[in-house]
C-alpha cells in the first residue's frame, strides 16, 4: 500500500496491535497511549489541511518539548507536510535565513517569541502563524478538528519527510531533504539491531529538532510499542530518579559525564536499564570506562549524521570498543577512500563514505553542493576522517570540515568567522573546539585585531549573544598576531588546537 510508504502509516502498524498501550508518560506523570497519539495527532491534521496546507508544503517548528509538539511532527507526516524542526536556541537573525530558504507554509513558534517571528513571517509572506507552549498551551489548537479520524496521505518511499539544516565550510546552511524511506530503512534497522520491543521503556532526555532525538529515540519506541518517560530538560539527579522505570536510556557524551558525578547515580539505580545508547559527539575512552566501573554498563556508542541519520553502531551483542562507532549497519556501505576515492586498506585513515538507504538524496535547492559531495558511484562524502580495522570496527579519529560538537550541539564556524570578521577592528577569527569536560568541546575564538585595535572577551561575547543561539557563543576569546597558515594559505586549525589548549 501507497499509505505505508509514509513514515507514519509504517509506525501505525505497530499502532495497531495494542492501542491501549502507554506511549508515553511526562515528568509530572501525565499518560498518553497509542490511540491518544492515533486521535490528537488526526485531529491536529485535519487542522492543518482545513488551513490550506498541501503535501510537500513546509512546516517550520521552533517550540519546546511537549506532548503536543510530538502530536504535530506525527500530523504533519499524516498530512505529507515536510516537518522542519529548528533548535529552540536560534534567534531572529538566524532564523531569516531558515524562513526565507525553507519558505513553509506555517511556522510554529513558542508565544513567548511570537512577535519577532511574526515580523519575519511577514516580511517573507509566509501565510500562516501558530504558537505552541511547552505546556501545549498556544493558536496551534484552535485548530484542531473535532473529526479524530483522518487517512493518511498515500506518498511515495522517496518523497520528503523531513527537512533539517547543517551549516557549512561556506557559512552558508544547507537544508538537508530526508526522505519517508530514509527515516523508516533506519528506524527499522536501529530497532532490530538495538532489540527493542514493546516490554522497553525509553528515558527520553533529548530535544526533539535534531535526528537523535527525533528519528533515532522516537523511531525506535514507535516501531516497537514501547513507552517512553518524557523529559524536558536534563537534569542529573532526576533522570536519575527515573533510572529504576526505565530499560533504555539514549544521551549525548555530556549526559553521562553529568550522571557520573551525581551521587544518586549508582550500580544499584541502572539495574534495569539494559542499554545506554551514547551519540551527536565523540565519546571519551575516560567517560566509557568510569561509566562502566561504577554502573557494570558498557555504553554502546554509534555514529551518525543529519545527512544520513545512523550509520554504525557497536553491537547489542559482542564487544564494544571504546573510541570506536562500531559495525556498520546492515544495509549501510561504509568505505574509507583517499582524495581520488580510491578504497584504503585496513587502519589507513582517510575519507568516509557511506551509501545506503539511510542516506539523503539532495539538499534543498542546492544541486551543485549535492553533485559535489557525492561520488560517481553513489556515496556520501561525510567530511569526516576515519580508519576501519580488521574486525570492521570504525574509528573516527578526525573532522576535515573543522566542525566542533559542544554538548551534542553542532556549531560550525565559518557562520562565527563570518559574524565576527564583520566587527570593525577585527582583522580576522577562527573558531575552534578546545577540550571541554562536561561538553566535550568549548567553542573557542582566535581574534586578530587590526592596528591599534582594543577588544576585551566581553564585548566579543556580548555582541554574538544578540546574534546568535547561546551555545555557539565561546566560552574563551584569545588573541593572536596572525593565524598559522600552511603553504596553500589555509588557516591550521589543528596548530591553534594544539597551541591554546595549554592555556585553558
Amino acid at each position: 500500500m501507497a499509505e505505508l510508504n509514509n513514515l507514519y502509516g509504517f509506525y501505525h502498524q505497530g499502532f495497531l496491535k495494542n492501542p491501549d498501550a502507554l506511549l508515553l508518560e511526562t515528568e509530572k506523570g501525565v499518560r498518553f497511549s497509542y490511540e491518544d497519539a492515533e486521535t490528537l495527532s488526526a485531529q491536529l491534521a485535519n487542522g492543518l489541511s482545513e488551513l490550506g496546507l498541501q503535501p510537500g508544503d513546509r512546516v517550520t517548528v521552533q517550540v519546546d518539548k511537549s506532548p503536543e509538539a510530538l502530536w504535530l511532527y506525527l500530523a504533519c507526516l499524516r498530512g505529507g507536510f515536510v516537518y522542519h524542526p529548528l533548535n529552540t536556541a536560534y534567534k531572529s537573525e538566524e532564523l531569516e535565513f531558515f524562513l526565507d530558504n525553507a519558505k513553509p507554509s506555517l511556522v510554529v513558534c513558542d508565544p513567548l517569541s511570537e512577535e519577532t517571528v511574526l515580523k519575519l513571517t511577514n516580511r517573507f509572506h509566509i501565510p500562516h502563524t501558530k504558537t505552541l507552549s511547552s505546556d501545549g498551551d498556544g493558536s496551534l489548537f484552535n485548530l484542531m478538528s473535532s473529526n479524530d479520524k483522518f487517512k493518511t496521505v498515500a506518498v511515495s518511499k522517496d518523497d520528503p519527510a523531513a527537512l533539517l539544516y547543517s551549516s557549512g565550510t561556506t557559512g552558508r546552511p544547507k537544508g538537508i531533504v530526508l526522505s519517508h524511506k530514509n527515516l523508516s530503512t533506519n528506524a527499522e534497522t536501529l530497532t532490530k539491531l538495538w532489540g527493542f520491543t514493546n516490554q522497553d521503556r525509553l528515558l527520553h532526555v533529548l530535544p526533539i529538532y535534531h535526528v537523535h532525538g527525533l528519528f533515532v529515540a522516537l523511531g525506535c519506541v514507535l516501531c516497537s510499542g514501547a513507552s517512553m518517560k518524557w523529559v524536558n530538560t536534563f537534569d542529573a539527579k532526576s533522570v536519575s530518579s527515573f533510572m529504576p522505570e526505565s530499560t533504555v536510556m539514549m544521551g549525548v557524551p555530556t549526559h553521562y559525564t553529568r550522571l557520573l558525578k551525581e551521587s544518586s547515580f549508582t550500580k544499584k539505580s541502572t539495574s534495569n536499564i539494559r542499554l545506554f545508547v551514547s551519540g551527536s559527539a565523540p565519546l571519551l575512552e575516560d567517560t566509557f570506562n568510569e561509566f562502566k566501573d561504577l554502573t557494570g554498563h558498557v555504553i554502546l556508542e554509534r555514529y551518525g549524521m543529519s545527512e544520513t541519520n545512523i550509520n554504525s553502531s557497536n553491537p547489542l551483542q559482542g564487544k564494544r570498543l571504546a573510541g570506536t562507532v562500531g559495525l556498520s549497519l546492515p544495509g549501510v556501505e561504509i568505505r574509507i577512500t583517499n582524495n581520488s576515492n580510491e578504497s584504503l586498506p585496513i587502519n589507513e585513515i582517510g575519507n568516509l563514505q557511506v551509501k545506503g538507504d539511510n542516506v539523503f538524496k539532495s539538499y534543498w535547492q542546492m544541486p551543485e553542493k549535492t553533485a559535489e559531495d557525492f561520488t560517481a558511484d553513489g556515496f556520501f562524502n561525510t567530511g569526516d576522517q576515519a580508519s576501519i580495522d580488521q574486525d570492521g570496527y570504525i574509528s573516527i579519529v578526525g573532522r576535515s570540515k573543522d566542525l566542533i560538537i559542544t554538548g551534542g550541539l553542532n556549531v560550525y564556524p565559518k557562520e562565527l568567522e563570518l559574524l565576527v570578521n564583520d566587527i570593525e577592528g577585527v582583522s580576522e577569527s577562527a573558531f575552534i573546539g578546545l577540550p571541554d569536560e562536561d561538553f566535550g568541546e568549548s567553542v573557542t575564538a582566535i581574534l586578530v585585531l587590526k592596528e591599534n585595535q582594543e577588544h576585551s572577551e566581553i564585548d566579543i561575547k556580548e555582541y554574538l549573544k544578540n546574534k546568535i543561539a547561546n551555545f555557539k557563543v565561546p566560552k574563551y576569546v584569545f588573541y593572536a598576531e596572525e593565524l598559522p597558515r600552511n603553504a596553500m594559505g589555509k588557516v591550521q586549525k589543528n596548530v591553534l588546537r594544539e597551541e591554546f589548549s595549554k592555556k585553558i
